[in-house]
């Protein structure tokens, strides 16, 4: 695209970036039952008697039915007996859809997403939570999450340095194999014009109402929200 990616198609590219429900259900079996040998011991110790809460509870909670919440913790309780997942081996997970790039950072901070508690793992529930926002909720639901990506200190707000450090995690990730070529100057440049075209009342800050008035205008925005419509 002559001139690179317009703002928002960058802000687009984050959301896309995602990899769909089923391949993470898939990548996250496949990647626990490497490691379970090597982490079982540790975190047995530490989430020996860890329980999740009631599948209806859940149901509550999510848009998924019983039967698929019971589908998918039967899978992910044989493949993690301990019930959660860490960060390392979320990393290791997103490594394997984006290995031309270096996914380090913006796996921690998608990581950071589901993790609600801050206690540095991902239980099912957590894990289901997400994944029911991303691939079942409404269109404020996932902009919402969006907005939490961005807002990494979790304060409501969020702030040039915020939007600098994901899109650039964004280009790590992906960016030097777009066309043009975007360096490392570039991506600072794109993010700093989203933040800009943000910051409706240019107070330094994006707050979230702002966020969500200027992803509704952009029509890009909301069709690429619309392919998270994944059947479980």
């Amino acid at each position: 695209m002559a001139g690179g990616p317009s703002s928002f198609e960058v802000g687009l590219k984050m959301l896309m970036s995602m990899p769909s429900t089923k391949e993470l259900k898939s990548a996250v079996s496949k990647k626990i039952r490497k490691r379970k040998d090597h982490d079982i011991d540790d975190l047995e110790m530490k989430v020996m008697r860890y329980k999740p809460e009631s599948l209806d509870i859940l149901c509550k909670n999510t848009k998924f039915s019983k039967k698929e919440l019971q589908i998918m913790y039967r899978g992910f309780k044989q493949e993690c007996p301990t019930g959660i997942v860490n960060e390392e081996t979320f990393k290791e997970i997103y490594a394997q859809f984006f290995p031309q790039g270096d996914s380090t950072a913006y796996a921690h901070y998608v990581f950071n997403t589901f993790d609600h508690d801050k206690n540095g793992s991902i239980s099912f529930e957590e894990f289901v939570m997400g994944l029911s926002v991303l691939s079942r909720g409404t269109l404020p639901e996932r902009l919402q999450w969006a907005f939490n990506l961005y807002d990494v200190n979790g304060d409501g707000i969020i702030t040039k340095d915020e939007m600098v450090n994901i899109v650039g995690a964004i280009y790590e990730m992906m960016g030097r194999f777009t066309l043009p070529a975007i360096d490392e100057y570039s991506a600072r440049e794109h993010a700093e014009k989203v933040f800009q075209k943000m910051d409706l009342n240019t107070d330094g800050v994006i707050s979230f109402e702002e966020f969500m008035e200027t992803c509704r205008m952009d029509d890009n925005i909301v069709r690429g929200m619309s392919l998270f419509d994944t059947v479980i």
